[in-house]
C-alpha cells in the first residue's frame, strides 16, 4: 500500500523530485501529515461577474471571492479513514486575508474504478472531481481537474462544462530557496479565469496519529459517490 498520489501516478510518481514525493506520500502508510506555511504573492479573481459565483462558493469553502498580494498561507494535508472506510487525506487552504481568513476545503481518496485521485470539494462534499496528476520533465507536479459532478440528497449530476470550472495546478520545489512554489489556475472555456493564487511556502512534517485530525478539518458531511 502506498500514499493516493501515488497510487494514482504509478511509475510517474517516481519522477517527480524528492520533495515532492515525500510531500505527496503522506498519508496512513507514511504515517506522516504535512503542514505548509507560507506566502501567497497574489490571489486573483475573473471579472466583476464571477464574484457573485465565488461568493456562493465560498460559503462552503469553495475557492476564495478576494483578492490580495503578499497573504499569509497555511495547507493542512492530514490522513485520515473516513466514514466509508476510505484513507483520505485533507486538503485546507487558509488565507489569511485582511477582514478574516478565508478557507477553500478539499478532501481527496483515490479512486480505482476511476483510475484517478478523486477530489471532493467544500465543507458537505457536494462536488466530486477527478483529478490527473502527472510528472513534468523539471520533476514539477503538474495537476489538471477532469469531470465535476455534483451529489445532494437524491440528485447525481455531471456539472455542465458551461458553468463548470478546469483547475490547473503548478507544485514545484526550488532547491535553492528551501520552499515549494504553487501556482493554482481555474478557468471556464466560456467565461475565462474565475480564480487563481500563486506563491511559497515550507513544509513541516509531524507525525499523524500524534497531530490528529484537528475540530474543523474534516468535512461537515462526507460523500461516497463518485
Amino acid at each position: 500500500m502506498t500514499s493516493i498520489f501515488a497510487r494514482a501516478m504509478g511509475d510517474d510518481f517516481t519522477r517527480l523530485h524528492p520533495q515532492l514525493q515525500r510531500r505527496f506520500s503522506v498519508g496512513l502508510e507514511s504515517g506522516e501529515a504535512c503542514v505548509g506555511r507560507g506566502s501567497m504573492d497574489r490571489i486573483c479573481h475573473g471579472r466583476a461577474f464571477v464574484k457573485p459565483f465565488l461568493a456562493l462558493g465560498a460559503r462552503r469553502n469553495i475557492l476564495v471571492p478576494r483578492t490580495g498580494r503578499d497573504v499569509p498561507f497555511t495547507i493542512e494535508n492530514v490522513p485520515y479513514t473516513d466514514a466509508f472506510g476510505r484513507e483520505t487525506v485533507t486538503f485546507v487552504r487558509t488565507f489569511a486575508l485582511p477582514g478574516g481568513p478565508r478557507r477553500f476545503d478539499a478532501t481527496m481518496v483515490h479512486s480505482p474504478e476511476r483510475s484517478c485521485v478523486l477530489d471532493y470539494l467544500g465543507t458537505h462534499q457536494h462536488l466530486a472531481t477527478d483529478l490527473r496528476l502527472t510528472a513534468e520533465p523539471d520533476g514539477s507536479l503538474l495537476i489538471r481537474s477532469g469531470e465535476h459532478r455534483f451529489r445532494e440528497g437524491p440528485l447525481d449530476l455531471r456539472v455542465p462544462d458551461l458553468i463548470g470550472g478546469e483547475a490547473e495546478v503548478h507544485e514545484s520545489f526550488d532547491d535553492a530557496t528551501g520552499r515549494f512554489r504553487i501556482r493554482v489556475a481555474v478557468t471556464n472555456r466560456r467565461f475565462g479565469p474565475l480564480f487563481g493564487y500563486e506563491g511559497t511556502f515550507r513544509a513541516r512534517y509531524v507525525d499523524a496519529l500524534r497531530h490528529g485530525v484537528r475540530a474543523g478539518l474534516r468535512p461537515v458531511r462526507e460523500e461516497v459517490r463518485a
